[in-house]
């Protein structure tokens, strides 16, 4: 559950929570292997997203449970790291 705190500007998460990363790259098949690697002994649904026009980018969304803000981060610092990954949102 997400809530806004007005009169802080920080969100507020409730762990654990499901959580969506948009990752972004230009071969779908080594993405898949990519974030296979990255959640090895988790479970996740990876689906396929999106394409850019010219078909060079290809999104995959990944959602995986999250047990708290450092599980959250480290999955997104991994992917982000990663050279086969253009983008993670």
């Amino acid at each position: 559950m997400l809530i806004l705190n007005s009169c802080r500007s920080k969100v507020e998460i409730d762990y654990p929570c499901a959580w969506d990363f948009k990752v972004i790259g230009t071969d779908p098949a080594r993405l898949q292997e990519v974030v296979a690697g990255v959640m090895a002994g988790r479970d996740y649904l990876l689906t396929p997203s999106h394409h850019s026009s010219s078909g060079k980018y290809h999104s995959l969304t990944l959602e995986a449970v999250v047990s708290d803000e450092a599980d959250r981060n480290r999955i997104y610092n991994t992917l982000k790291e990663h050279p086969e990954i253009k983008m993670v949102l």
